[in-house]
């Protein structure tokens, strides 16, 4: 089983991990697990003016490592092995992406993270990504 986990730091983040940990121990062997992070862009327009491209990437990459220290410390307690992916762009599609390069066969997410847009019943990047993958995808309040 591939497994992709992706974080943004809300509680509905840290809750699927939880989940993820508490599932995984049922297993019978251990799943390939990938844990992601994918920061919003930020409009380039005037931003370009005033930071090089190297200094953007290591903003991004600080932030990105930042929001994954926490999943990480979680998942090295249970034991469970995991690759951790940081990428920049818009959630939903980075997740699709990501899923199809490794052959994700299940997704575990909250329903609702730190986006800018939410839907009333569920978040936006959680429709997105279910609308768009055919793979299971768990979600988690």
């Amino acid at each position: 089983m591939k497994v992709l986990i992706p974080v943004d730091g809300s509680a509905h983040s840290e809750r699927a991990l939880e989940r993820f940990i508490e599932l995984a121990a049922e297993l019978a062997t251990p799943p390939e697990v990938h844990l992601l992070h994918v920061h919003l862009p930020i409009p380039v327009g005037h931003v370009q003016k005033h930071l090089d491209r190297g200094a953007l990437d290591a903003y991004y990459r600080s932030e990105g490592d930042a929001v994954l220290v926490a999943p990480s410390a979680r998942l090295e307690a249970a034991g469970i092995a995991f690759q951790r992916h940081l990428h920049v762009g818009e959630p939903a599609v980075v997740i699709r992406h990501v899923a199809q390069e490794f052959g994700i066969t299940l997704i575990v997410m909250g329903t609702h993270g730190r986006g800018r847009v939410a839907t009333a019943m569920l978040g936006s990047v959680a429709a997105e990504v279910l609308h768009q993958l055919d793979c299971p995808v768990l979600l988690t309040r």
